[in-house]
């Protein structure tokens, strides 16, 4: 959403667009643009697949574009990200985001102070990163594409962002308050004013330089921040030292507030030096899974091993990976056996066993056994950098009550300068006393902190997500972190999510006899139909066949029967295998294997018939159950224990369906719902503004993922499911569900109590400051502590654990429950 060629006027602006394929489609798109508050014009080329508006200004673009997101089309944009560097408070990301946001082609910016990082939505091919980063720079800020380098001359020395110049600082400060200090215990003693003067300039001018430096910046851009508040407070207490002392007498020892002002400037570099480390220790989640990566791999190729840069090596390679090494790349074990340490990514403490066909997580720690795998994934795309990234992007978002903060940070800095004018005024001119009016007007300009208002709640959240990292909970982004905490309703999908979703071969009746030749006899069919179907009911039969040492013969003239089943020839007999709906249709009569149906029915079981074509007739059945997830009961149970309502979506028949219901206890099962419906069961059961979340694993569970006020979503499921929700488990674990609430309950929480306190901060100190109640030094220090307080009250989220595995009921441990109906 750039402005165009300079061919183009000043009002004039042009919005890619794909997805157009005919005349209809730009009518529908003009239509949709028409309606847009501020575009007077609208002229779309089908040819560039470009419109080009008529507006009164570049403002009007968003609004274009969310129109034509809603009318069914794409805007093109992409994501650039920036370090942006000299921000000191929730002022400083109200101006830089205003800035980014006035850039052509912007659709929306967000910045985050805790992360120093600015995510910026452009349209493709319009503005650029360097373009961004002029436009911070016009704002009176620093910024480098993330991950770049600073230009040469702008790299502040690493002295200036360490302990020293706080030391330094406060040991020419300490003689200032001694006699402060002296005087408690009845000792008078005062420097002379020459010797206030020279320990106070250096820290004045100094260590103090800073702020005078963003300072300026902010006022050359038309805002102010907190530096300014603290160059101007520290200033005209300086000021007025030196008039005191050039105006006095030889002989007198006129009040001095040198002290004052070095205090202040001290304590505000020890708080913001405080609270850089305490930002640093909030990203401690990114850091640790970063570390994860190796930085080779050794890689067979051509039966030579060789050790590679992790850069060198491409999906198809063979890595081979020795006890006690990290797995540098997802891929496929081809040899070796061993178990795998995945806690670090999946939160599971108990190593995985890996054989032949298992999966590797490239960060995971390969234990006992050297293992051969195939690379199947490399950089950007492997599991671990899709971690790091789905973290990094819930740390750099907005939850929606910052909004409330950037209101009031948008006028906090001038409303402040307001009140300090109005303090200097009232006590001169009402309590004739000027000296003590610009000293409270001082103690005003340090003890506001819009610092702690910014850091409030990303600070919460990093921490957040960081510890739901560290358990095995992904969080998409701030919202669904803020939204989850109020969830009354959690809807579940049952095969995958609930219940293991490995259907296994749980009876087998032969029309023959029940003895154990004709039960194999009819495996065989089975397995002979099945042979090479991906369905999970093939592959239960396929591991029975297996099981019992069978050899799998492929059927002939196999084809699948749509809705119903399957079709085949083995041994020349024309054979059927599917669900009762065929057996019917074909007219077969079950005869003596009806009650046995009926029985695997009663017992939650799946039934599959085999049938003899022609003459129709029953050859048997064989009945399929699932198991439910060991963890799934104690993670019910948590969930209603919390007063959360359960309910079970699931497409299977009502009677298997309530068996798993009754066996969970959960307060609501949904049977036979189809997969394109479960969207609308999960709006309509948050109706009345009830929140939902929806737990599933599948592709059908993506639109009912999409559609609950939160979804969630099994990494043991598709990455269509995960992408279409809000948090992601990393283990198919349910009881991962009630601890996703748990981080949710306790980050908002400690988000309302970081700025209940900065605002307190605030709507106490200044009133006491206007009094003159508060002396600059203390006013100093409360503003110094107010970020560093708000940061470290976050920091206990790191202490946050998930709750400890529940003894499963017996009852449930390996309980068979309905498979899912054949296809």
């Amino acid at each position: 959403m750039s402005s165009a060629s300079s061919s183009l006027s000043p009002s004039e602006w042009r919005l890619p667009i794909e997805g157009m394929t005919c005349a209809s489609c730009v009518r529908r798109v003009e239509n949709a643009l028409a309606k847009v508050p501020g575009v007077h014009d609208v002229a779309i080329n089908l040819a560039t697949e470009q419109a080009t508006l008529h507006a009164d200004d570049g403002s009007v673009l968003p609004a274009a574009a969310r129109a034509v997101e809603q009318a069914g089309y794409a805007v093109p944009h992409e994501e650039i990200e920036l370090d942006v560097s000299e921000m000191s408070c929730a002022s400083c990301v109200g101006r830089v985001e205003r800035a980014l946001r006035a850039v052509p082609g912007v659709l929306e910016a967000q910045v985050n102070l805790a992360t120093e990082r600015a995510s910026v939505t452009v349209l493709r091919g319009t503005a650029d990163a360097d373009t961004l980063v002029q436009a911070v720079a016009r704002a009176g800020y620093g910024a480098v594409p993330h991950g770049g380098r600073p230009a040469a001359g702008e790299a502040r020395p690493a002295f200036w962002d360490g302990p020293w110049p706080v030391a330094l600082s406060a040991a020419l400060s300490l003689p200032l308050v001694a006699p402060m200090v002296l005087e408690w215990f009845g000792v008078h003693w005062m420097l002379p004013g020459a010797v206030q003067w020279l320990l106070a300039t250096p820290v004045q001018f100094v260590f103090g330089w800073r702020f005078y430096k963003a300072g300026a910046k902010a006022v050359r851009a038309g805002t102010g921040n907190m530096d300014l508040l603290v160059a101007l407070g520290t200033s005209a207490a300086y000021g007025l030292s030196l008039w005191q002392m050039l105006a006095a007498p030889a002989d007198a020892m006129p009040h001095l507030y040198f002290e004052s002002a070095a205090v202040v400037i001290t304590l505000v570099r020890l708080g913001k030096w405080l609270e850089a480390r305490a930002k640093r220790q909030t990203a401690d989640a990114i850091r640790a899974l970063a570390a994860l990566r190796p930085d080779t791999a050794r890689v067979r190729r051509d039966g030579v091993e060789s050790t590679l840069p992790l850069a060198a090596v491409r999906v198809g390679d063979e890595v081979v990976v020795r006890p006690g090494e990290r797995i540098p790349v997802d891929a496929v074990v081809i040899e070796g056996r061993s178990h795998a340490d995945e806690s670090m990514l999946t939160g599971e403490s108990l190593p995985v066993p890996k054989q032949p066909g298992d999966r590797l997580t490239g960060g995971a720690i390969n234990q006992e056994g050297l293992l051969v795998a195939r690379t199947e994934a490399i950089g950007a795309e492997t599991v671990l950098a899709r971690i790091i990234r789905m973290v990094e992007h819930a740390q750099a978002a907005k939850a929606p009550i910052q909004r409330l903060v950037d209101q009031v940070s948008a006028v906090f800095v001038p409303v402040v300068l307001g009140l300090a004018l109005l303090t200097l005024l009232g006590w001169g001119l009402v309590g004739s006393d000027w000296q003590a009016g610009l000293i409270n007007a001082v103690a005003v300009m340090v003890i506001a902190c819009p610092c702690a208002l910014g850091l409030a709640t990303p600070a919460a959240i990093m921490a957040g997500t960081g510890a739901g990292a560290r358990a095995g909970i992904l969080i998409k982004d701030a919202e669904a972190l803020e939204v989850a905490h109020r969830v009354k309703v959690v809807a579940f999908d049952k095969t995958g999510t609930l219940t293991v979703g490995r259907p296994r071969v749980v009876a087998l009746r032969a029309a023959a006899g029940q003895d154990a030749q004709a039960e194999t006899a009819l495996l065989a069919r089975l397995a002979a139909l099945q042979a090479g179907s991906e369905h999970p009911l093939a592959h239960a039969v396929l591991a029975a066949a297996q099981a019992r040492g069978l050899a799998v013969v492929l059927a002939d003239e196999l084809r699948a029967l749509p809705g119903q089943g399957v079709a085949g020839s083995v041994d020349g007999v024309a054979l059927r295998l599917g669900s009762e709906g065929l057996r019917a249709a074909m007219g077969a009569p079950a005869g003596a294997l009806e009650a046995d149906a009926e029985a695997l029915r009663a017992a939650g079981r799946t039934v599959s018939w085999l049938l003899q074509a022609e003459p129709p007739r029953v050859l048997g059945l064989v009945g399929f159950g699932d198991e439910i997830k060991p963890g799934a009961p104690a993670a019910i149970a948590r969930l209603r224990a919390a007063g959360i309502r359960t309910v079970m979506l699931t497409g299977d028949n009502r009677g298997a369906a309530a068996q798993v219901g009754r066996a969970l206890g959960l307060d609501e099962v949904q049977a036979e719902v189809l997969p394109q419906d479960k969207a609308e069961r999960v709006a309509a059961l948050g109706r009345d503004g009830i929140v939902v979340a929806m737990v599933g694993d599948g592709i059908n569970d993506a639109p009912a993922l999409a559609a609950a006020s939160v979804g969630i979503a099994m990494s043991t499921g598709t990455d269509v499911a995960m992408q279409a929700a809000g948090i992601t488990l990393m283990r198919g674990d349910p009881s991962l569900v009630a601890d996703a609430l748990s981080i949710s309950h306790r980050t908002v929480g400690k988000i309302r109590q970081n700025l209940f306190w900065a605002f307190i901060y605030n709507v106490v100190g200044i009133p006491l400051a206007m009094a003159g109640l508060l002396n600059p030094m203390l006013a100093g220090a409360a503003m110094a502590f107010s970020s560093v307080s708000v940061v470290s009250n976050a920091l206990l989220l790191r202490r946050w654990r998930p709750a400890p595995p529940a003894a499963t009921r017996p009852a449930s441990a390996g309980q068979s429950v309905p498979a899912q109906e054949a296809a």
